[in-house]
């Protein structure tokens, strides 16, 4: 049996969904591994950069919609990045805390 047009396919939403749990469960894993603070924070801000984009483009649809619609996003894209550059040096003080 096929989809309808417009529709797309239960299977296609379990793989991902599938994929985001994987990746949650190794960002828990990786949480309690020893590792330093700083590989570990580029580990954790990558897998859920990863979980974000997986989300967007398959369940808010945009994976699907025109080209036009997905390039008004980058903007936005662009700022979250350099807002995670300019706080990612204020996590690193917190190793002081562990002191």
């Amino acid at each position: 049996m096929e989809a309808l047009p417009g529709t797309h396919s239960t299977r296609l939403y379990l793989t991902v969904w599938s994929g985001l749990l994987v990746l949650t469960i190794a960002e828990v894993i990786l949480a309690y591994m020893a590792l330093s603070v700083g590989l570990m924070l580029t580990l954790l801000i990558s897998f859920s950069l990863l979980k974000t984009a997986l989300i967007v483009a398959y369940f808010m649809h945009l994976r699907f919609e025109k080209l036009s619609l997905t390039l008004t996003l980058i903007p936005a894209l662009v700022i979250c990045i350099i807002l995670m550059f300019i706080f990612f040096p204020d996590s690193l003080r917190l190793l002081e805390f562990r002191r």
